[in-house]
């Protein structure tokens, strides 16, 4: 998924960034109010991280823009403030959770992965799509009880394809959850590596799970091949 960190404390930062990418994530990352909210209004992001106080414009402030321009990304708000008022004041402004500093890396990363399953309606850690089944804390693929080992960047994409189960999802699509602002990807990665999925996930005399629409993009079948 795509995660849009904006944190001016470049140690944290640094610290965010690496971790999401860790976990198979694509991260772009800004230190400043204003920047951070052109990166917000520009990219189709799954979740915003995006720390209270900033230069430039609060975060406050972007949240409140965002919202009123009916921008509907979910938005993680941090600060170092635990009073009840600042959090109430984050959450009436259009905030979707709230984490107080410091904080746990693994329950940062739990929250965003939480509302990213908010965004495609999957209240469930794990996603069940004809014979795949998927841990998404742990990050392994079983097909058919058999467990399958998928490099990360293929996880990402077998992860996004099955949380859109049934409809088509274009290469645009994908390639804009798939990586960051900062990418120099070839042209052709999306279909290249949906050529390696199939290879690890296609059985003799049944069909691809992943169907090719032409001039659309890629479908991962809901119920699976007969």
């Amino acid at each position: 998924m795509r995660v849009l960190v904006v944190e001016d404390y470049e140690p944290l930062r640094r610290s965010i960034v690496k971790g999401l990418r860790n976990a198979g994530m694509a991260v772009d990352q800004s230190a400043d109010g204003e920047e951070g909210l052109w990166l917000a209004r520009s990219n189709p992001y799954d979740v915003v991280v995006l720390d209270v106080m900033l230069p430039g414009l609060d975060g406050i402030e972007i949240l409140r823009r965002l919202r009123g321009e009916q921008i509907q990304t979910h938005i993680l708000l941090l600060t170092a403030r635990d009073t009840v008022e600042d959090r109430v004041r984050g959450l009436d402004a259009g905030a979707d959770d709230y984490l107080v500093k410091p904080f746990a890396f693994e329950e940062l990363l739990a929250r965003i992965r939480a509302l990213i399953r908010r965004n495609y309606a999957a209240k469930s850690p794990s996603i069940q799509v004809g014979p795949l089944r998927i841990d998404v804390p742990q990050q392994r693929v079983w097909l058919d009880a058999r467990p399958i080992d998928l490099p990360a960047r293929e996880y990402a994409l077998l992860e996004y394809l099955a949380l859109r189960a049934g409809e088509v999802v274009s290469r645009t699509d994908i390639w804009e959850h798939l990586y960051d602002f900062h990418s120099e990807a070839e042209s052709n990665v999306v279909d290249v590596y949906v050529s390696y999925l199939r290879r690890r996930l296609d059985q003799p005399g049944r069909p691809s799970l992943i169907q090719t629409v032409r001039g659309r993009g890629y479908r991962l079948l809901k119920e699976g091949p007969c």
